[in-house]
């Protein structure tokens, strides 16, 4: 049979075995008039005050956004939350857009005008509003917050900190080890200084079992994130839910823990799929641009298949890489230094070790002493997957005549879809 895998832009189609299960998320409809929507949510929101009660009189409003590795429709939400602001009385000289990059790269100019898009009369956010990007490294844009109850001191990005009002925007989606995507992550990791992004994804928090898709209350990292969060006290939660052709099928607004866990409890009814029993080899994907931009990011695809791989099985995983392994951060460098998944656990592990990236090598090393890892990407040389400790394939139909697999799984949209054993 054929399979439509996500993939780049373009999608891959692959012929596997008929015995395959292919096992997708429960289709839902994008909204029939996603606008009408966004307003809808942001006048009557599911707890607290409407954005315009709270916008009013304002004059340091910060919209934060997501980044390119993210599938949030930026250029379909903001636009239409700045004219909600525009409606209150906000003048945009008072607004300022930050760019929630955690520790990822800074966007290039042209890389940020697509992202955002224009405003509701056609002027390119970017020429109007004040749009900054984050940055983790910058001591003189961060400012302490608090230090949390697992002792770990933040510092968060100034503008937010100072702000009169603060706005989070972003989708919600299973995520490997915050349970969720969205809500409090808008601020750690998203604004944080990358101190705090390296103690809340450290070694025993990222080893924590609760510490995993699905799961919020109970899990540290998680735990921390909404307590950081909630030092915001004028913030609003503007959060999304997508189905695979990117279309918005739901829309959550207002007070973050309320909406989140609104969102969240959507999200899993469509998204988490149980299966019966462990596959010999899962065939997935890092559910195309722009999750699967780089090989750090398709780490979260290679987790989504690892739930339902036996101990011992395989996980093939086509990813397009565009934009290589990528070339900033550690990731790279942490797993070609160690040689070895056994010796990257070692080496994350020891005692006061601190590094940017550990925690996606530490998860990548955990699959790995479980199942092998075959790699598929047009963007990444066979030597580029092999200096990542994982095998490159230039066939997925002969990769899988090879492992000649009893019990074969497909996960076409990669962690769009969590599947897990009943």
């Amino acid at each position: 049979m054929n399979v439509d895998l996500a993939y780049g832009r373009n999608g891959l189609r692959v012929t596997l075995p008929d015995r395959a299960d292919v096992v997708r998320p429960t289709y839902v409809a994008g909204l029939p008039d996603e606008p009408a929507a966004l307003r809808q949510a942001m006048r009557a929101p599911i707890s607290g005050p409407s954005l315009r009660q709270l916008a009013a009189g304002r004059r340091r409003v910060v919209v934060t956004h997501s980044d390119i590795t993210r599938a949030t429709p930026n250029d379909r939400i903001l636009p239409v939350v700045l004219d909600e602001l525009k409606l209150a009385g906000v003048a945009s000289d008072d607004i300022t857009l930050i760019n929630a990059l955690g520790t990822h790269r800074p966007q290039t100019d042209a890389e940020l005008w697509a992202l955002l898009g224009a405003c509701l009369d056609g002027t390119p956010i970017v020429a109007r509003y004040r749009c900054l990007q984050h940055d983790a490294w910058d001591d003189a844009n961060l400012v302490p917050l608090l230090t949390t109850s697992r002792g770990n001191p933040v510092r968060l990005n100034r503008r937010v900190v100072e702000a009169d009002l603060v706005i989070f925007t972003g989708f919600i989606e299973p995520h490997f080890f915050a349970g969720f995507s969205g809500g409090p992550k808008g601020a750690l990791p998203a604004l944080a200084g990358h101190e705090s992004v390296v103690t809340n994804h450290g070694f025993d928090m990222i080893a924590h079992p609760q510490a995993t898709w699905g799961i919020t209350e109970g899990n540290p990292i998680w735990e921390e994130m909404q307590e950081v969060a909630r030092c915001l006290e004028q913030l609003f939660l503007l959060n999304v839910s997508l189905n695979a052709d990117r279309q918005i099928t739901g829309v959550f607004a207002g007070e973050l823990g309320a909406a989140h866990a609104a969102g969240c409890a959507a999200v899993r009814e469509s998204a988490m799929v149980p299966v019966a029993e462990p596959y010999d080899a899962v065939i997935t994907t890092n559910s195309g641009y722009p999750l699967d931009q780089n090989l750090y990011q398709t780490v979260k695809g290679m987790k989504a298949a690892a739930g339902v791989a036996r101990d011992g099985g395989a996980i093939v995983m086509a990813a397009e890489c565009a934009d290589g392994l990528p070339d900033h951060g550690k990731y790279g460098q942490l797993l070609a230094e160690a040689g070895s998944p056994a010796r990257v656990l070692e080496t994350v592990g020891a005692p006061g070790f601190a590094a940017q990236d550990q925690w996606q090598v530490q998860i990548q090393a955990q699959i790995q002493q479980r199942v092998a890892v075959y790699v598929y990407s047009d963007g990444l040389s066979d030597s580029q997957i092999e200096s990542a400790l994982l095998t490159a394939t230039r066939s997925i139909e002969g990769t899988v005549a090879q492992l000649q697999p009893r019990r074969l799984c497909v996960l076409p949209e990669g962690p769009q879809t969590i599947a897990y054993l009943a």
